[in-house]
This record gives structure tokens, sequence and C-alpha cells, in this order.
């Protein structure tokens, strides 16, 4: 059986989605105290870059940043994911990977 490509999609509004392969995802960075940044390869200048990150900020709960990196990863890890997507932060619906994800935002590295 070929397993599909999975991919982590983030709403951070309206108009405004974001959806990365997971191959594509570099790491996660504890940027201050309630706020989680999620690293990907750039979808606007692809693999061959070296510097352009996107970055998708993920703010939590006061010092729950392990715990959310642990439920983002116990997520992923739960497969096989029957749709291939994997809903990380929607703030139009309300759906969040942990329950220690408040909102999300998105920063294309152009």
């Amino acid at each position: 059986m070929t397993q599909r490509e999975v991919f982590l999609y983030f709403q951070d509004g309206n108009d405004d989605a974001y959806c990365y392969p997971l191959k594509n995802f570099i790491g996660f960075q504890h940027a201050a105290d309630g706020t989680l940044l999620m690293r990907f390869v750039s979808v606007v200048t692809g693999p061959g870059a070296t510097t352009e990150i996107d970055t998708v900020t993920l703010t939590l709960a006061s010092n729950k940043e392990k715990d959310a990196i642990n439920d983002i990863v116990n997520l992923i890890n739960s497969g096989p994911h029957s749709v291939g997507v994997i809903t990380i932060a929607d703030n139009v619906n309300q759906v969040y990977a942990s329950t220690h994800i408040t909102d999300v935002a998105g920063t294309l590295d152009s």
C-alpha cells in the first residue's frame, strides 16, 4: 500500500491559510513565553533556498510550549491519517492540535 504524503494545515483568518507538506517542517522554536514558532521550507522559494524560511507563530497559554509540542508531535505520529491533512491551528473553525494553542499567524518569507 502506498503511503500518502501528510500535510499540516493552519488558518489564521477567513482568507489566510497555509498548508505545508510534513517533509518541509524544519522544527519548533520557543520564541517567548506563550509563543511557539514552527519553521518550514518556504512555499515561495522552495527547497533549494538556503535562508528563506516560512514561519507559523502559535500563541499558547503561558509556560505550555513543551506541552503543545508534545500534543502536536503525538497527533502527527498517531497516523495513518485518512485524509492526509492534519489541522494544527484553525482560528476560523476554532480547531487546534493542542488545547494550549489560542491563536495562529503565518509569515511567508518571499
